[in-house]
């Protein structure tokens, strides 16, 4: 019975993401947020940043699903390469997951106006279920309310990155070691961290000097065969404040905001509005972006 257990908790684990069963945090701002999805971004632009984002869930649910992360990455000054890493923590009720990943990211020239940017991460990951946190209704092995699991594995991804002068297109892959994840001393074989690949691509088209337009796209796929994809669509004025909206298959409908101070100092916020059968109980879902350009390379 505690085998049963340790799969339901799984379970919870597993779905924090999405409905889908995502197992890795999701981000409405992705295009904002492209060195968590894929280390190739590492080295790309032509100076550091420092990203912050924090995601609330489902607001009005009880313990809805909760996300921060913060990330620093940046070029070589000498060579055509990059280097970065995160740190996230995903909260779900009684479950959490914490994440500390290095990048780093090779690039080479295709043409006078594309590159290719290659490149890996490693992680250590941290799964922790409170059992005190829990209140079922019929428990198999009462002693679980009193336990705390804690277990911890490493990850690896990859990730590939093509992009110009106004386009870029993307393609990653996490949790590539498809480890298994041992809940209250019990490793199951359902228990495992799944592949996840990403592919995004977004093209800027300025309309005159003042105003440009940039829609972006990215598929999510989670092995063997779930599948979802978020289309948006950008609009900013002289690269300092922008709208969007952007659709979540089946999932939300959000609405996009930001402003870029003296293109050092940025700022965005979503709000997803669900258009699931969940959205009868929660009040949407606030997500905020803060970043800080610093130390530009030549």
């Amino acid at each position: 019975m505690r085998r049963i257990t340790a799969i339901l908790l799984f379970t919870v684990i597993a779905g924090s993401g999405s409905l889908l069963g995502q197992q890795l945090p999701q981000f409405t701002q992705y295009m904002f947020n492209d060195f968590v999805i894929n280390p190739a971004i590492a080295g790309t632009q032509n100076y550091y940043q420092i990203r912050t984002n924090h995601r609330f869930q489902w607001v009005g649910l009880a313990d809805p699903p909760m996300t921060n992360s913060i990330s620093f990455y940046g070029p070589s000054e000498k060579y055509d390469m990059g280097f970065g890493g995160y740190i996230y923590n995903d909260v779900t009720g009684p479950t959490s997951r914490t994440g500390l990943t290095g990048s780093y990211a090779y690039n080479i020239a295709v043409s006078d106006q594309m590159r290719l940017s290659m490149g890996i991460s490693f992680s250590m990951l941290q799964y922790r279920v409170d059992g005190t946190q829990l209140n079922p209704k019929d428990v198999s092995d009462p002693s679980i309310l009193n336990m705390v699991s804690t277990s911890y594995m490493p990850d690896a991804g990859l990730g590939a990155y093509l992009y110009g002068d106004g386009f870029y297109a993307g393609l990653s892959v996490s949790q590539i070691l498809n480890n298994k994840v041992k809940v209250f001393d019990h490793k199951v074989d359902d228990n495992r961290l799944k592949p996840h690949f990403n592919l995004t691509g977004g093209y800027r088209y300025e309309i005159n000097a003042d105003w440009a337009l940039e829609p972006s796209v990215i598929f999510k796929a989670t092995a063997p065969k779930e599948v979802s994809f978020d289309i948006t669509a950008k609009v900013d004025w002289q690269r300092m404040v922008w709208g969007a909206v952007s659709y979540r298959y089946h999932e939300v409908v959000a609405i996009i905001i930001g402003y870029s101070y003296q293109d050092t100092f940025i700022f965005g916020y979503a709000y997803d509005i669900g258009i699931n059968s969940i959205r009868k109980y929660n009040t949407g879902t606030h997500e905020l972006m803060i970043g800080y350009r610093f130390n530009d390379v030549k």
